[in-house]
C-alpha cells in the first residue's frame, strides 16, 4: 500500500457520510457507497454535510455495489453500516476483484460500527481487519444530507488491528483522520474501547422505544449496570471514552447546534424514524447474549431488545412505550428467572 489511500466508504449514512465528507474535504480520494434515494441524491447534488461551522459539500464518486468500483491495492474499505446489515455486504465486497486477487485477500476493512460483532464477522471474509471505536454525534434523516454535530472536532476514533495489535496501515488511517477533523488514537486492544462504547450504547434502545418520564433514568442506569456485570463475568475489560480517547476531553469536545436542524434522537431512534431495521440485537442483545452464557441476569436489556423488535415488526415508530412498560417487562423476566409467575405488563410486546 502506498502513501496515497483511497477510502471506499460502504454506507454513507450518519457515520460514513461524516467520515467520507471530512476526508474528501481535506483532499483524500473517497468513494461513497449508498443505495436508493440517498445514492441518487449524492450523484445529483453531492453530499451535503451540515456542521456547527457551516455546510460542507462533497462531490465524490458514488457506487451502489462492488460492481460499480474498480478496486485497487491502495484502497481501504470503511464499513459504516449497522451490524445487522454487515454480513451480506462483507461477503459481497470480499469477493470483489482486485487485480488477480480479491478484496478479502488483499484489502483492509475498517469496521466503523457500534457493537463488538462487526470485526468478528469481517474476519470470516477479510484477512486484514481494523477495529474502529467511533465517538461521533451525527444524524441522517434526509437523502443526500448528513448532519454532524461534534465540535471542535467532528468526533473521535480509536483504531487498532483486530483481534489485537497495530501496524503502519492503522497509523496511516489514524493520521489521515486526524488531519481531517477527528481526534484519533491507536490501541493494541481496540476492542476494550469498543466494549466501553457498548456500555454507552446500552441506552440507545431506551431512547428509541421509550418516552422520557418517571423511571427513564433508572432504566438507563440498570441497563448499563447489567452490561458492566456481564463484561466482568466474561473477563472482558471495557475502557471508558475518557480512558480510551482522552484527547476528546482535552479538546472540550461536545455536541453543538447545527443551523436549521434539531437532533431528535440516537442512531437507534433514527432507525425507527426511518422505518428500517434497528441494531438493538447487537447492542442490548450482546449484553443479553453474554448474560445467558455466563448466567448473569439482564432483564432490562432483554426487555429493551424485545420492545425494539416489536417496534420494528409492528411499525410503531420511535418512543411508542412508557418507562412503566419496560419496567413491567423487565420485572416479568426477573420473576420468570426466579420461578415466579410473570407480570402481565407491556401488553403490546
Amino acid at each position: 500500500m502506498t502513501a496515497t489511500v483511497r477510502y471506499v466508504v460502504i454506507g454513507a449514512g450518519a457515520i460514513g457520510g461524516t467520515l467520507g465528507g471530512r476526508l474528501g474535504q481535506h483532499g483524500h480520494e473517497v468513494v461513497l457507497v449508498a443505495r436508493g434515494a440517498h445514492a441518487d441524491r449524492l450523484r445529483a447534488r453531492g453530499l451535503q454535510l451540515l456542521t456547527p461551522t457551516g455546510p460542507v459539500e462533497l462531490h465524490a464518486p458514488v457506487a451502489n455495489s462492488p460492481a460499480d468500483v474498480e478496486l485497487t491495492p491502495d484502497d481501504v474499505l470503511v464499513l459504516a453500516v449497522k451490524v445487522q446489515d454487515a454480513a451480506a455486504l462483507l461477503a459481497d465486497w470480499a469477493a470483489a476483484p482486485v487485480g488477480d486477487s480479491t478484496a478479502g485477500q488483499t484489502l483492509p476493512v475498517v469496521c466503523a460500527q457500534n457493537g463488538v460483532e462487526g470485526e468478528r464477522l469481517a474476519l470470516r471474509w477479510f484477512r486484514r481487519v481494523v477495529g474502529a471505536c467511533v465517538f461521533l454525534p451525527a444524524s441522517h434523516l434526509e437523502p443526500g444530507v448528513v448532519i454532524s454535530e461534534g465540535t471542535p472536532v467532528s468526533g473521535g476514533l480509536v483504531l487498532g488491528r483486530y483481534p489485537h495489535g497495530r501496524d503502519e496501515l492503522v497509523e496511516t488511517i489514524a493520521a489521515d483522520l486526524a488531519a481531517s477533523g477527528f481526534a484519533t488514537a491507536v490501541s493494541d486492544d481496540v476492542m476494550a474501547a469498543k466494549r466501553g462504547k457498548l456500555l454507552d450504547n446500552s441506552g440507545n434502545a431506551l431512547d428509541a422505544v421509550c418516552r422520557p418520564g418517571p423511571g427513564w433514568e433508572e432504566l438507563r442506569s440498570r441497563a448499563r449496570a447489567e452490561g458492566e456485570a456481564v463484561l466482568a463475568a466474561a473477563g472482558s475489560p471495557a475502557l471508558t471514552r475518557e480512558r480510551a480517547l482522552p484527547q476528546l476531553a482535552e479538546l472540550g469536545f461536545q455536541t453543538a447546534e447545527v443551523a436549521g436542524t434539531e437532533r431528535l434522537g440516537s442512531s437507534s431512534w433514527q432507525s425507527l424514524h426511518r422505518g428500517g431495521s434497528i441494531e438493538t440485537d447487537w447492542l442490548n442483545g450482546e449484553i443479553v447474549h453474554l448474560g445467558r452464557r455466563h448466567d448473569v441476569p439482564t432483564p432490562v436489556n432483554e426487555a429493551l431488545q424485545l420492545l425494539a423488535a416489536t417496534s420494528v415488526r409492528e411499525g410503531l415508530g420511535p418512543r411508542a412505550f412508557d418507562a412503566a412498560d419496560v419496567l413491567a417487562l423487565a420485572d416479568g423476566h426477573e420473576s420468570e428467572r426466579a420461578g415466579e409467575p410473570a407480570a402481565v405488563g407491556a401488553e403490546r410486546a
